[in-house]
């Protein structure tokens, strides 16, 4: 007799909606690849109402930006291994017959000297067209993927994309905006951050920076600082310090009608963390708030942990390990700067945001505010 399966065993988590239950017509799929400085994430998804449903999924970290900050360039090991889990993504893509599509790639490939030629490698070598898009893209599809999470309650919004070569913050005045219409105006920016919203109320941006700091380039700065709590304390001023051009820097903002909305691994490590979780739940975490007190609480027990004590808890992973702390340093000026009763968790980024991109922009997406 064979054995039983396992209860969830092979499952993946689910970035909007419940898996589709039937075999979906390929002509209503669409995908969406972020190939970023650590990992390499796929999504395929067909349109529900004004979300959608995920069909099928991919992620590998490939750490294609290893070795990037001292050498400028991809190294040939990075490179292969992304071009082997690119090869899986094109199998699922053709297995379940996808012709929309989008395949982006970011920090890694926007800096590295051989990034043209890397991208030129994979679609000879895969069949795959990369896309290598720029800082205020990458900047509008993380906000639009997070305008579920906006609260009908803020006035001030501040959206973090926390990744593994850069950072993109961008502020957004959402006062002039009705209430109820804020996630809408939100979504609405899809459009780029300057577009007429027609005869709809705007969502403001009054400003945004994407810095050339993620978990991995700023762990790589500082790599050579052996005391855990020091290198720590180096990160998170550091960072401070390369914020100094966001115009929102200087001033100060009241907790009240202000929300964060954090979407990266470091955010959702930091949320399993203070949950308690002995194994990541997507839906106990996505949408999850929290306030600077109870992150900072986190924080300071990674830190009392120390590198061999994180490596072992089981909600942080020995993947993660050794990038939560440059994570959390950036995470700590955040917090530091703008301390919030609201931060909401997004388990959710550039590939939701360009999933709901090219159904907007074809219209598939009912009660849909374009």
């Amino acid at each position: 007799m064979a054995p039983k399966r396992p209860f969830g065993a092979g499952a993946f988590p689910i970035a909007v909606d419940s898996p589709a239950p039937q075999t979906p017509d390929p002509e209503t799929l669409y995908a969406a690849l972020d190939l970023g400085t650590n990992s390499c994430r796929m999504l395929i998804a067909q349109p529900k109402g004004s979300q959608f449903h995920v069909v099928d999924s991919f992620s590998k970290s490939v750490q294609l930006g290893q070795g990037l900050e001292s050498s400028g360039k991809l190294s040939r090991a990075s490179m292969n291994r992304t071009i082997a889990a690119m090869r899986i993504c094109k199998q699922k893509l053709e297995r379940h017959k996808v012709t929309h599509m989008r395949l982006v790639a970011t920090e890694a490939c926007r800096r590295a000297r051989n990034g043209a030629n890397f991208v030129a490698q994979v679609r000879r070598e895969t069949g795959l067209k990369l896309e290598i898009i720029k800082p205020e893209e990458e900047a509008r599809l993380a906000v639009i993927s997070c305008a579920p999470l906006v609260s009908t309650k803020t006035e001030q919004l501040l959206v973090v994309d926390i990744g593994g070569g850069s950072t993109e913050l961008v502020w957004i005045d959402l006062s002039h905006v009705p209430a109820r219409e804020r996630p809408r105006a939100i979504m609405r920016l899809h459009a780029g951050f300057t577009a007429d919203p027609g005869p709809f109320a705007a969502a403001k941006v009054v400003d945004w920076i994407s810095v050339p700091l993620g978990v991995a380039t700023l762990r790589d700065q500082f790599v050579d600082v052996e005391d855990d709590a020091a290198r720590f304390a180096l990160m998170s001023w550091f960072f401070e310090e390369n914020l100094a051009n966001f115009s929102p820097y200087t001033s100060e903002q009241t907790r009240e009608n202000f929300q964060i909305i954090g979407t990266s691994g470091t955010v959702t490590t930091v949320a399993a963390s203070h949950l308690g979780l002995k194994r990541y739940d997507r839906t106990k975490v996505d949408g999850l708030r929290m306030t600077s007190d109870q992150i900072d609480t986190v924080i300071r027990n990674y830190l009392t942990l120390g590198p061999l004590g994180r490596r072992s808890d089981p909600r942080i992973g020995r993947d993660r390990q050794a990038l939560i702390m440059s994570g959390a340093a950036i995470l700590q000026a955040l917090m530091r700067l703008w301390p919030t009763d609201r931060l909401s968790v997004a388990d959710r980024g550039l590939r939701e945001g360009l999933l709901y991109a090219q159904m907007s922009a074809d219209g598939v997406l009912e009660d849909a505010p374009y």
